[in-house]
């Protein structure tokens, strides 16, 4: 079943009779690119470009024969006020253990006998459904969107869109629908660019930093306060580590005040550590 109208994952990990759906499944292999080298190679070059696959899951079909094991329960013409009736989903969905490697290997396949630069763009420079890469120049990072936009659409009905860029060049060369939704109400000749959101990153398209933000005023200034602003920080390539050293040495020193052999753990918690 469909948890809400707005939360559109299903329950497959939902268990009946100790069952569910995931704990039969295969996952597949593990085609996900490392994170920090995608990253990496996203600060390489001068013009850094992100886009993302528009609902990529829903781009692969399941096989006929398998839609049967994701049926679900949902209101007529999704309208709450009639009756629930059975459906049953006929793309790959979210929660799906086995989604992530068959979109993967799906997209990659779109690519192949495609210019190399393509190939490598898709293979190398995706992170699941998030594209971040970087080139030399403005017309490079055009050229390389472009031409990845035709091959994903032409082999396999996807659209590459919500294009960014640190370079405006980039940006005007694309149609508002393509763009990233923060950008698509700018005037790109006189408006600040914005800080986009990509991998749960704040990039600074103006700037071409990443932002970090951390609301002290939301934190106590108690041993859990300093320990939930310092998780709080997300940051893959280390970037904020010479000030966030700062704060991991203030916990460990209200961490010492602490006697341990004081607190109680009992014993269901000693068994679990």
């Amino acid at each position: 079943h469909v948890r809400s109208r707005r939360q559109r994952q299903m329950c497959i990990r939902d268990r009946f009779q100790g069952v569910s759906l995931n704990s039969v499944l295969l996952t597949g292999p593990n085609l996900t690119n490392n994170l920090v080298g995608v990253l990496l190679r996203f600060r390489k070059d001068a013009v850094a470009i992100s886009a993302d696959i528009e609902q990529m899951f829903y781009s692969f079909l399941v096989n006929v024969d398998h839609r049967d094991y994701l049926r679900f329960l949902w209101y007529k013409d999704n309208d709450p006020d009639n009756e629930l009736i059975e459906y049953r989903m006929c793309a790959h969905v979210f929660g799906n253990s086995p989604s992530p490697s068959v979109a993967t290997f799906g997209l990659h396949k779109s690519t192949r006998n495609s210019d190399e630069d393509i190939v490598n763009f898709v293979e190398k420079d995706f992170y699941v459904d998030d594209a971040l890469t970087s080139v030399p120049t403005a017309s490079q990072a055009v050229d390389l969107l472009k031409r990845t936009q035709t091959v994903l659409k032409n082999n396999g009905n996807i659209k590459l869109h919500k294009i960014a860029s640190n370079h405006t060049d980039v940006m005007a060369a694309f149609s508002k629908e393509d763009l990233s939704k923060e950008i698509k109400l700018l005037d790109l000749e006189k408006d600040l660019l914005p800080i986009h959101q990509s991998l749960g990153l704040s990039w600074d398209l103006s700037t071409d930093n990443f932002v970090f933000h951390v609301d002290f005023a939301k934190k106590p200034n108690t041993r859990r306060g300093c320990l939930s602003m310092l998780h709080s920080i997300y940051d893959p390539l280390g970037f904020a580590g010479p000030l966030v050293i700062n704060g991991k040495v203030i916990l460990r020193e209200i961490t010492a005040l602490y006697d341990l052999s004081l607190i109680h753990i009992s014993e269901p918690t000693r068994l679990g550590m």
